[in-house]
């Protein structure tokens, strides 16, 4: 285990806080973007197209020149470099250097919205847009990526609640860093790629944050025996085969073991770094397998103490997943015979392993200590909102109540329709009675299910006046049912209207 000092060929963050506020002061944020290249090109970015932006920053102010500099990565000449930057500290430092009479930018710097409206600021490898037939084409080996949808999506779901510690493992660029400075005392951050840390330690500088401490190494390794109230992970998760034909493995998306073994290792070594109560979130990939359900391949990561929430958000055939990262690779513009030959390789692995497909979402782990752990593994491809970090949180509320509360206790308490809850009635227009009834999240994970007429009533009476038990005797009532039968087979259904975030109970008065 090491800490990281410098690192040779990227820039030094002596001077970021007077970077910092030239990019300010020339409206170099998320927002001043938008403003100058508008909804279009902006969008067009995203995509790793830059023929609009260049289109939209053709004049020569300060946000036009930054813009081509770090973003186009565009030479500029001399003396627009030095209106809108400190150039003298930009070339010490490295961020710029000399091309003929013009200046070129030697990073990617993004600017990036924070959730409390920051202005942050990413900084990667040169030419890095993330995704699609972009990806790193033509990179090295041990390229740092910039922002993409998989880094967005982590921070969407990551617990925001105040910690003492927090680990980032396999940072990239520091984007998890970055977030959880916000809300932990002490960030650490690792990865095998010292490229990365330095990456990291330049986001940090030029986005205002805290620091972080900096590990080099594999998985958890670096972190020795601490334990932290948060991991959080976006790892090397893709699953590849060994490089063939000249191809080699990408440091930030080939964890270098066989199958899903990284994204297995990663989860079944999180709970004992975790402190009581603390959160552990990954984004993986695995592998669904003849003869195997997937549900139970995952259920057997989660470790001892650990209640888990496993959603698989997509799932993908081998041809589509391996065609995927031939294109992120570059592999597609190559010789056509060596495209072959490593599709083929991709194939014969997943043929050897009885893989018949990839899934791809989101572990979270919560050291709870319990003998009777929950581990929830669903399937949800449908749209969410972001972010869910208190959507996370709450899923793991609303486990240790139900753990606590038999159904005698879940009938004697009183319970309120969750905000932004609607019914919907589905049936034939013009009939006398609804064919179903559906409660509808509107917020979160946007949740449906089909309730019975009693399941409707009940919720619609849920407002925490009355016990659960007292809302069934009345529903008894009116449908002219006996209210032990009806207590008696309820519950079930009970429990999964708060499970499912539909019903909240009622903190005790006192």
């Amino acid at each position: 285990m090491s800490t990281t000092s410098a690192v040779p060929g990227i820039p030094s963050p002596d001077h970021a806080p007077r970077l910092r506020e030239a990019l300010l002061a020339g409206d170099f944020t998320a927002d001043g973007l938008l403003d100058l290249l508008g909804g279009s090109a902006y969008a067009a970015l995203a995509r790793s197209e830059t023929v609009p932006a260049l289109r939209a920053t053709r004049g020569d102010g300060s946000l036009e020149t930054l813009v081509r500099l770090f973003l186009l990565q565009r030479p500029v000449a001399y003396d627009r470099a030095k209106a809108a930057l400190p150039l003298e500290e930009c070339l010490a430092d490295g961020w710029l250097v000399r091309d003929g009479d013009s200046l070129r930018a030697t990073v990617d710097v993004r600017p990036y919205g924070g959730p409390a409206g920051q202005d942050w600021f990413i900084v990667s490898d040169l030419g890095c847009a993330v995704g699609g037939a972009a990806g790193a084409g033509g990179q090295g080996p041990g390229v740092v990526l910039g922002v993409g949808g998989a880094s967005t999506t982590l921070a969407g779901i990551t617990v925001r609640t105040p910690v003492e510690s927090a680990l980032d493992l396999g940072t990239g660029s520091g984007i998890q860093a970055l977030h959880a400075a916000q809300h932990a005392t002490r960030v650490t951050a690792t990865d095998l790629n010292p490229r990365a840390l330095g990456f990291t330690r330049l986001t940090l500088a030029l986005s205002g944050a805290p620091g972080a401490e900096l590990r080099e190494g594999s998985l958890f390794e670096p972190a020795g025996q601490d334990r932290y109230d948060l991991i959080v992970s976006n790892p090397p998760f893709v699953i590849s085969p060994e490089a063939v034909d000249g191809g080699a493995r990408l440091t930030y998306r080939d964890g270098g073991m066989g199958g899903d073994d990284l994204c297995r290792s990663l989860v079944q070594q999180a709970g004992e770094r975790l402190n009581h109560g603390g959160f552990a979130q990954f984004l993986a990939n695995w592998q669904h397998v003849e003869g195997e359900e997937w549900q139970d391949r995952l259920r057997s990561w989660v470790p001892r103490g650990c209640d888990a929430w496993i959603v698989q958000r997509e799932v993908q055939d081998i041809t589509q997943y391996a065609e995927l990262w031939l294109r992120d690779s570059g592999d597609h513009r190559g010789d056509p015979e060596a495209y072959a030959a490593r599709y083929e390789a991709w194939l014969d692995e997943f043929e050897a392993r009885g893989t018949k497909a990839v899934g791809f979402g989101w572990i979270t782990l919560r050291r709870s200590d319990s003998d009777r752990p929950s581990v929830v593994a669903e399937e949800w491809p449908h749209p969410v909102e972001q972010p869910l970090g208190e959507s996370v949180r709450a899923h793991f509320d609303r486990q240790d109540y139900l753990r606590t509360h038999d159904d005698a206790a879940l009938l004697a308490d009183h319970f309120v329709l969750a905000a932004e809850v609607v019914q919907e009635q589905v049936g034939l227009p013009g009939a006398e009675h609804p064919e179903h009834v559906v409660l509808r999240q509107n917020r979160g994970m946007r949740r449906a299910t089909k309730v019975d007429t009693v399941g409707a009533g009940f919720a619609g009476a849920c407002d925490g006046t009355l016990s659960a038990g007292r809302i069934l005797d009345a529903i008894a009532q009116l449908i002219d049912e006996d209210p032990v039968l009806l207590r008696d087979r309820t519950p079930q259904a009970l429990r999964l209207l708060v499970e499912e975030g539909f019903l909240e109970p009622v903190p005790p008065v006192g």
